[in-house]
């Protein structure tokens, strides 16, 4: 299921219950005064049993129907308090679930976010978006219902035991020989659903991350007539979903018949207990159908905490899911390491994917502050590895990269960030008012700084059209924009970033052939006055460039200027540049 795939750690349970009682600590005092105030609805609540006791004793002693006036009217004041103390205990519990929930999903996003990229890639999108949205909600679903029914649940139970005990000790005794039959269920079922839920967890990631692959390819599956194949492996995936399913679900089934045992045998000792005791006059009519009612009002609190075991078993493998990521090694940081210049420098730089597959063999590059470098060649030559090294978001197998003469590996992460930014083709518009998405780029930015960036990279006739200005809504739900503006957005971005290094993968790939020259004079335009690495989709922008870098099967083949290159007779990139030169004539 997961053959070839590293998987995102999973925490063990002693680390997932450590991470809680750490998110728990400074909110002890809200969850004391939630759970005593679940405590006093409860025991308001019971009173209502020993009422209806009491209302039987008045009936079988012949009394008047007035003798129940003042039981019943207390009746209804109980029910009021119980409603009111219930309602402001649960939403206390809720409340503090939240605010834990929303804690550890702030330190698996800081962590996430923190992973270098080839980590996630070893891992697969899947196991990573199946973490963010199923893991998520089987907690966030457990924080808000399983979570305060099962603390007013065991609260229930509790203080029914000790009303049991106090009207006689032998209906308590009855009653107890449910609980080894209770115990033995949830012992048996606590070691077979985790094993099952964890199963479910990974293999939903593994469909995901199939179901990701295949329609992110599917040009190219539909190209190499893959589609019979990669149907089977999605067949596959969603099967070892299913089955993992329906194991949960059939032990789920006989986990609940246990517990109907378990109410048999309770409900059957109190009523020969209660018969028992009446006929030798120990007790009421009264006092025995109190404990009867007593214990099958335990019938609701003790299945639902039972039950909620279902749910404490999927918010378990959910948690151990999350709390492995957050307990990663954060990445070491270095003492006060800046670069110092604008400078890249890539060093006899290997790299792999997989051990045995190299993508980058022995790549050494010089570029100077403020000179712009295209790196062209075929698919998988190695040009978006290239320039992702150099971005730091990976790191090189062997070798070194440097960033103002101080290796990318020494840097502190937030010093390469200031110092390299990576546009690629696949540029994302978060949802929200113009302004606010240019600002993540430079918090601080004016309006007036906002506009400059646009304006600088050729956006003045889509601004200006846009019916709000900055404050115009776009993305999902807004005003959607073109890809060639999508990318103009990005590459303003950029400049408001004003990083001294940028990185350009293929940033003008997918517009067509006016947006990709609205969007090279946007690149030149952004890259000005700082350093460049462009990996160039089409050669018309390497043609632009400075220096122009050929790669072949990882290697560096050939190095130099659009003029010296194109003009030696049996180079590479001169055969590229007649082949690019005769397409589009013909276009």
């Amino acid at each position: 299921m997961t053959a070839g795939r590293a998987l995102l750690p999973t925490a063990t349970g002693a680390q997932a219950w450590t991470a809680v009682r750490r998110l728990l600590r400074p909110r002890w005092r809200s969850a004391a005064l939630a759970v005593a105030t679940l405590a006093a609805g409860t025991a308001i609540g019971l009173v209502t049993v020993r009422l209806l006791g009491h209302i039987v004793d008045l009936v079988a002693a012949g009394r008047p129907a007035g003798a129940i006036t003042a039981p019943v009217a207390a009746l209804v004041l109980i029910a009021a308090g119980q409603t009111l103390a219930a309602g402001w205990g649960l939403t206390m519990v809720a409340r503090l679930g939240e605010g834990m929930l929303a804690e550890l999903r702030e330190q698996f996003m800081d962590r996430v976010l923190a992973l270098p990229q080839d980590r996630i890639e070893q891992a697969g999108t899947g196991d990573l978006t199946s973490r963010v949205t199923n893991d998520v909600t089987a907690i966030a679903d457990a924080v808000r219902t399983a979570l305060p029914e099962l603390v007013r649940s065991v609260l229930a139970i509790a203080l029914t035991a000790l009303g049991l005990a106090v009207l006689d000790w032998r209906f308590l005794a009855a009653a107890l020989l449910a609980v080894p039959i209770q115990a033995w269920t949830v012992r048996w079922y606590a070691g077979r659903a985790l094993p099952i839920y964890a199963a479910q967890r990974v293999s939903v990631g593994a469909l995901q991350h199939q179901l990701q692959e295949t329609v992110a390819g599917a040009d190219t599956v539909r190209a190499l007539r893959l589609q019979d194949r990669h149907r089977e492996l999605v067949r596959g995936r969603s099967r070892d979903s299913v089955d993992a399913t329906m194991r949960g679900v059939r032990v789920l089934t006989r986990f609940y018949a246990r517990l109907n045992l378990a109410e048999f045998v309770g409900l059957g000792a109190i009523l020969v207990t209660g018969f028992l005791s009446v006929r030798a006059g120990t007790a009421t009519i009264g006092t025995a159908t109190a404990a009867a009612l007593y214990f099958h009002s335990l019938f609701v609190p003790i299945n639902t905490a039972l039950g909620l075991v279902d749910d404490a078993q999927a918010a378990a493998a959910s948690l151990v899911r999350l709390v492995g990521v957050t307990t990663l090694p954060a990445r070491p940081e270095p003492a006060g390491r800046a670069s110092t210049a604008a400078t890249v420098t890539v060093e006899t730089v290997d790299h792999a994917y997989r051990p045995d597959r190299p993508v980058l063999c022995q790549v050494s590059l010089e570029v100077a502050a403020a000179e712009r470098v295209a790196l062209v060649g075929s698919s998988g030559a190695g040009k978006t590895t290239l320039a992702g090294l150099i971005a730091g978001v990976r790191r090189p197998t062997a070798g070194v990269v440097r960033l103002g003469g101080v290796d990318v590996a020494d840097l502190d992460p937030a010093e390469v960030r200031r110092s390299v930014v990576i546009v690629t083709q696949e540029v994302h518009v978060f949802a929200g008012p113009l302004a606010d998405d240019l600002r993540l780029a430079r918090p601080a930015a004016t309006d007036d700084d906002l506009r400059a960036a646009l304006l600088r990279v050729g956006a003045r006739d889509w601004l200006d059209a846009l019916p709000d200005g900055l404050a115009t809504v776009v993305g999902e739900g807004g005003h959607r924009l073109t890809v060639t503006q999508a990318q103009q957005l990005a590459l303003a971005r950029l400049v408001l970033a004003d990083p001294p290094i940028a990185v350009l993968d293929e940033a003008t790939a997918e517009a067509g052939s006016a947006g990709a020259r609205l969007l090279e004079e946007a690149v030149a335009r952004a890259l000005d006055g700082r350093t460049g690495i462009v990996v160039a989709h089409r050669l018309t922008q390497a043609a632009t460039a400075d220096r122009i870098v050929l790669l072949d099967s990882g290697r560096v083949l050939e190095t130099g200027t659009h003029t010296e290159l194109s003009k030696r007779p049996d180079g590479h990139y001169a055969a590229l540049w007649r082949a690019w030169s005769d397409h589009r004539a013909e276009d």
